[in-house]
């Protein structure tokens, strides 16, 4: 059975319920890590722009609770984009099955187009509001 650790509980805990709703189910599916919930505006802000598009107050991050997650399934590559696209496939339909919208930053437009992204964020998952 899989379990977070610490770390990836704590970071989830900084999250919006529905997140973690989510993430709990996915964990009994696939072993994964949280690496980042909520960011403050000085950690929002300190992360170089190949990391991410947006400045704080302006990324789901940085909202309380976050409406934003960074996850990865276990053990982490950061350059295994196929497994972080099955990883994706997951989340995001757990998160349908229990009504809740997910946007992966592999798909920002949500067409199901994996090429068509101009910023890949593959560890990125957010609520649709």
């Amino acid at each position: 059975m899989n379990k977070f650790s610490k770390q990836s509980a704590s970071r989830l805990a900084s999250c919006h319920p529905q997140l973690q709703k989510v993430f709990t189910k996915v964990l009994e599916i696939c072993d994964c890590s949280i690496l980042c919930g909520h960011r403050t505006e000085v950690e929002q802000n300190a992360l170089p722009s190949s990391n991410t598009q947006v400045r704080f107050p302006n990324s789901k991050h940085n909202s309380v609770p976050s409406k934003a997650v960074d996850a990865t399934p276990f053990p982490y590559d950061e350059d295994d984009r196929e497994r972080f696209s099955y990883f994706a496939g997951i989340v995001i339909g757990v998160g349908a099955s229990m009504g809740i919208v997910i946007r992966w930053g592999g798909d920002w437009d949500r067409d199901n187009e994996l090429k068509d992204n101009g910023f890949d964020d593959l560890m990125h998952f957010e609520l649709v509001e």
